[in-house]
């Protein structure tokens, strides 16, 4: 069981995401707070595997916290989550040494699996998948809807599709062969097929 402390100032952006990770079988969401120092407090007595910061927050920003947090726990493994996909502010925490960047945008999944790579000890600091999280690469309601896929999966059916690998396709979006595995169950579960070749005659006939 992976636990996880969360700092946002947003009380229902904040309830949602706790809601979201508590669903996951493997994630369990400690505490929720409104800023950095609430967050120092709860550390002092308490243990968590993950910590997910907001960037601004009143009283202590979350800056303010991947510094405080580093220095009493070296050890604690620390996600920030941010609206701006923004170099300045990315390089900023990874100076600080936050261990991953995700927008408030990206998927669910995306969050959900980064928590998960994290806490394997996965430090997941790379400009270019924060900016593949902002992409809308043709994403429409219909697969939304219809299929339930997700932003990232779509990206990676069309991936699959010109032929690439799961190394390759882990290598071009910045993520763990094992994470690729993990999103081609879960993209063969929403489809209903079992091979690559029933995935890649399915995304023709959808109009992938």
């Amino acid at each position: 069981m992976i636990r996880i402390a969360l700092a946002d100032d947003h009380k229902m952006f904040a309830k949602g995401i706790a809601s979201l990770l508590d669903d996951d079988d493997d994630l369990r969401v400690e505490g929720v707070f409104s800023n950095g120092l609430e967050l120092l407090e709860f550390l002092k007595s308490n243990e968590v595997d993950v910590i997910l910061t907001d960037m601004n927050m009143p009283f202590l920003d979350g800056a303010g916290v991947i510094e405080s947090v580093k220095r009493l726990i070296p050890n604690s493994k620390i996600i920030v989550l941010s609206m701006y996909d923004d170099e300045a502010i990315f390089l900023k925490c990874q100076k600080l040494g936050a261990d991953a960047y995700v927008l408030k945008n990206a998927d669910s999944d995306e969050l959900i699996y980064t928590i998960k790579e994290v806490h394997e000890g996965n430090h997941i600091m790379s400009f270019q998948k924060v900016l593949q999280q902002n992409i809308d690469d043709g994403y429409s309601d219909f697969y939304k809807e219809k299929f339930k896929l997700s932003k990232r999966e779509l990206q990676l059916v069309r991936m699959i599709k010109q032929g690439l690998t799961n190394k390759e396709i882990a290598k071009e979006l910045h993520l763990s062969v094992h994470t690729v595995e993990a999103h081609r169950k879960k993209i063969h579960a929403k489809l209903g097929v079992s091979s690559v070749a029933e995935l890649v005659k399915k995304a023709f006939e959808i109009g992938i």
